[in-house]
């Protein structure tokens, strides 16, 4: 049995305190990313989405690779854990039954995030190629209708996409993913942890480049991607929502190239 610790005079166990951890990562996050944007001369939060590109670099066509890697490190930090919360449940439960020990969940979650930041240095690499190419506005967005209506109808495809639903497959039953892979320790949780990543990655990357279409790092647009991918994974509401995204994003495209 988990050990209590005292937190503010009340008992909190070892299990209670990784949980806590975990959210305050989550927290801290997003919390970084709207206080750049209040940080900026003149800024203030009514303005955010437009001026939060600004508040990091200006435009990614100024900005050095590795301060575009570590924003887009921070932006999957706050998007991607929160859908992630299911699967490290499902981990967590069967390993306070007595299936693995506490060094496990921090080791499954640290194999997710080393593969969103690979994805990470990706879409920084991109950002800039397409920032230096005059394609992206200051705040990221795609000046391009042509970029605009591809990245609309490429995620709008890939939402019927049999890669898609095999990864969402994986996504939507976490207990069954742990089952036919369980085994205990830090090591195979680690190693799961990678396998979740990119599946999840895989679900996901299509998505996440919309981004270029409203503005990279508009928190706007980050807060409705979350909500949409963490409802996206669960069993029931997933399904439907996965089609309908996929014929939106497609009516979008064909908006685009045509007005």
């Amino acid at each position: 049995m988990d050990r209590a610790i005292a937190i503010l005079g009340r008992p909190l166990s070892r299990r209670g305190l990784a949980w806590l951890g975990f959210y305050l990562v989550i927290l801290l996050s997003w919390a970084a990313v709207a206080l750049m944007a209040a940080r900026m001369p003149g800024a203030d939060f009514a303005s955010m989405p437009a001026s939060y590109w600004e508040t990091l670099c200006l435009s990614a066509a100024e900005a050095s690779p590795v301060a575009l890697f570590l924003m887009w490190t921070l932006m999957s930090t706050a998007m991607m854990l929160p859908t992630f919360v299911p699967a490290a449940r499902t981990y967590d439960d069967l390993r306070a039954s007595g299936a693995g020990d506490g060094r496990g969940l921090t080791a499954l979650i640290g194999g997710y995030l080393v593969v969103w930041s690979g994805a990470s240095m990706l879409g920084a690499g991109l950002q800039w190629v397409l920032a230096t190419r005059g394609l992206l506005s200051p705040v990221g967005a795609s000046l391009s209708p042509v970029l605009t209506a591809g990245l609309l109808a490429g995620a709008g495809l890939y939402q019927f996409s049999v890669l898609k639903a095999a990864c969402l497959s994986k996504c939507r039953m976490p207990m069954t993913f742990f089952m036919e892979r369980w085994r205990p320790g830090a090591g195979p949780a680690f190693k799961m942890g990678l396998e979740l990543g990119a599946v999840c990655l895989g679900c996901c990357w299509a998505l996440m480049l919309l981004g270029f279409v409203g503005g990279t790092m508009n928190l706007l647009w980050m807060g409705a991607a979350t909500l949409f991918m963490t409802l996206e994974k669960l069993p029931d509401l997933g399904r439907p929502l996965t089609r309908f995204a996929g014929f939106a994003l497609l009516a979008a495209a064909a908006y685009t190239l045509i007005f």
